[in-house]
C-alpha cells in the first residue's frame, strides 16, 4: 500500500472544490486504478524563481521524461516563487486529489514548517520519489579578500554579523542551515550570522555578483558553470569527498570543519492521490533514473543518484523532520 498523507482542515475546502475538476479530467478518485494514466498535461511546480535547484530539477526531469517517451502527456514547468517555497506548496495543497499536479522538493519542505513559516508541511502531500542529492557550496566574488573557508571562519569569529551571507531559501531553511551548521562546527556563534534570504539560488548568486552581499550559499550543481567562468571563488563544499565537477574545491572536512550537508531532491504530489496514480508516477521516475540522459544530467551538476520510491521517501521525510528539528535547536534557529 502506497503512503498517502492526510489532508488537513486548512485545505480540506480547496480539496473538496477540486474534486469536480479532477473527475472531469477522467481521473478516478473513488478507488485505486492500477491502469491509471494522466489524461491532460502535467504541471510540474518549481516553488522558486528560474535558475535555482528546484527549477533545474523540474526542467531537467520533465524534459528527459518527455524526450525519452516515458510519460504519456506534456509536462509543463510552472514557477511559483515566494516564502521559501510555501507559495508553491500552498498552490499544490489547494489541489488535493488532482493527479496532474506535481512539485519538486528538497530540505525546505521540512525546514520551513519547522521554523513556523508555512501552514503546510510534508505530511500534507504525497511522496513520489527521491531522485538525487546535491551539496552546499560556499562562494564569494572572484575579487573577494576571502581566499579560503578558513579566511571566512576567521572573519566570522571576529564578528559573526560582519559579513552578509545570501541564500536561496528562507531563514531557518536549507541554505541558512547549511551555512549556520558549518559555522557552528567551526566555532562561530551561528545565531548571530547576517543571513539574507532570497527566493532561489539564482537570486542569491545574482546578489553576490552585483556586490549586494559578501558571501553566498547555494547548491553546488547550481553554480558549477559560474565557478568555471571565474566570476566567483568557491571556498568549500559540504560533501564527504571532493566533487568531480569542482575538483579543485576542498570539502569542509579538508578545511578542518567536521560538517557535511546533503541537499536531497525529489518529487511530491498533492494529498489524496490513489495508489494507481502514485504507482504510475513512481514507476516513471524510477525509469527516469535509469536513463543515460538522466545519468549525464546529474553528472553535469555534480548530483549523486539517491533514488527512493514512494514509501521509502515518505519514511525518509519523517526521519528528516526529527533530525533537523534537533539541528535547528543546536544552532539557535528554533
Amino acid at each position: 500500500m502506497f503512503r498517502r498523507f492526510r489532508t488537513r482542515p486548512l485545505i480540506a475546502g480547496a480539496a473538496a472544490a477540486s474534486l469536480f475538476a479532477v473527475s472531469a479530467c477522467g481521473a478516478s478518485q473513488a478507488g485505486d486504478d492500477a491502469n491509471w494514466t494522466p489524461s491532460q498535461p502535467i504541471e510540474m511546480v518549481a516553488p522558486a524563481e528560474t535558475g535555482g535547484g528546484w527549477d533545474t530539477l523540474a526542467r531537467s526531469a520533465s524534459r528527459i521524461l518527455e524526450d525519452t517517451g516515458k510519460i504519456d502527456q506534456d509536462m509543463q514547468v510552472i514557477n511559483k516563487p515566494g516564502a521559501g517555497g510555501a507559495i508553491g506548496w500552498a498552490y499544490v495543497a489547494g489541489n488535493a486529489g488532482d493527479p496532474h499536479k506535481l512539485f519538486v522538493t528538497s530540505p525546505p519542505i521540512v525546514l520551513v514548517p519547522l521554523a513556523g513559516q508555512s501552514e503546510v508541511d510534508h505530511t500534507d502531500f504525497t511522496p513520489i520519489a527521491r531522485l538525487a542529492t546535491d551539496y552546499a557550496a560556499y562562494l564569494v566574488p572572484a575579487d573577494s579578500p576571502l581566499k579560503s573557508f578558513d579566511d571566512l571562519v576567521t572573519k566570522l569569529k571576529e564578528n559573526p554579523a560582519s559579513l552578509s551571507i545570501a541564500g536561496g531559501s528562507a531563514p531557518g531553511s536549507m541554505d541558512h542551515v547549511a551555512v549556520a551548521g558549518a559555522a557552528n562546527a567551526a566555532g562561530v556563534d551561528a545565531s548571530n550570522l547576517k543571513y539574507v534570504p532570497f527566493d532561489g539560488g539564482g537570486e542569491a548568486t545574482t546578489a553576490l555578483l552585483g556586490g549586494h552581499v559578501d558571501v553566498a550559499v547555494s547548491g553546488a550543481g547550481e553554480i558549477t558553470e559560474l565557478a568555471k567562468s571565474g566570476k566567483v571563488r568557491v571556498l568549500s563544499v559540504s560533501s564527504d569527498e571532493r566533487l568531480d565537477t569542482l575538483p579543485d574545491v576542498p570539502t569542509l572536512k579538508e578545511a578542518g570543519v567536521d560538517y557535511t550537508y546533503d541537499i536531497w531532491r525529489g518529487v511530491m504530489g498533492p494529498a489524496d492521490l490513489t495508489d494507481g496514480q502514485v504507482a504510475y508516477y513512481e514507476s516513471k521516475f524510477e525509469e527516469l533514473t535509469k536513463t543515460d540522459a538522466w545519468r549525464t544530467e546529474i553528472a553535469k551538476y555534480g548530483w549523486a543518484d539517491s533514488y527512493l520510491g514512494s514509501d521509502e521517501f515518505g519514511t525518509f521525510l519523517d526521519e528528516q523532520k526529527n533530525a533537523t528539528a534537533d539541528i535547528l535547536g543546536e544552532i539557535g534557529l528554533r
